[in-house]
């Protein structure tokens, strides 16, 4: 009989170790993944100038990122919303914002934010929302927006962007408004997909930049 117990001994301590390996891993993975936006939105906050200390309750020693101000998060406590318009931030973007993978809202318009968009942010495939416009971004836009499946707003405007709007926008099946209005892009407007729809005065104040057929040119 020793045998048959010593078997399900061995069975109960295998079952026990698999239910704490099962049970470390759903507890560990929120934990993991708040880490990871918190150390994204830690590097922002490394990134930029904060005169207003608008960030100052941005603290690593607290683990989970929705307890920061001007962060919203959604039930499963990632992080869905970044609500920082006008508040005076400036400085660069940093790439560490492309591991925000639930981001939804990117409220970061009228600041004077500078440098280029990075072209991680196309990681960012649940953003619904990109208001960066009235900053002072500058450089061309990256192709990798094209990723952006779920983007409806695009607001871009009043900036210092360069360079031909890419036709990896035109494949955004629910993009619904844009405005690249007031920078020195150039090239033609794209007029497939959503573009069919959008007005003119959603790409004035670009002098560079076309309407109507013509070849695109990636290198304008």
């Amino acid at each position: 009989m020793a045998a048959p117990i010593a078997t399900r001994t061995l069975s109960l301590a295998v079952c026990a170790a698999i239910l704490m390996a099962v049970v470390a891993i759903v507890f560990m993975a929120p934990m993991a993944a708040a880490n990871d936006e918190g150390d994204a939105l830690m590097a922002l906050r490394h990134s930029v100038e904060d005169p207003d200390g608008v960030l100052s309750s941005w603290d690593p020693n607290l683990v989970n990122p929705c307890t920061w101000f001007h962060v919203g998060c959604n039930d499963d406590n990632r992080v869905d919303r970044l609500e920082l318009a006008n508040t005076r931030l400036s400085g660069p973007l940093p790439a560490e914002l492309g591991k925000l993978e639930q981001l939804q809202y990117m409220e970061m318009g009228d600041n004077n934010l500078q440098g280029p968009i990075p072209p991680e942010l196309g990681n960012l495939t649940n953003l619904i929302s990109m208001d960066l416009f009235n900053n002072d971004i500058s450089g061309h836009l990256p192709r990798t927006l094209g990723n952006l499946k779920n983007l409806r707003i695009l607001r871009i405007d009043h900036n210092r962007l360069t360079g031909p709007i890419p036709r990896e926008l035109s494949g955004l099946p629910n993009l619904e408004t844009v405005d690249f209005s007031s920078n020195d892009l150039c090239g033609t407007i794209p007029t497939s997909g959503p573009f069919e729809n959008f007005p003119l005065s959603s790409f004035s104040n670009n002098p560079r930049l076309k309407q109507g057929p013509g070849a695109h040119d990636a290198h304008c």
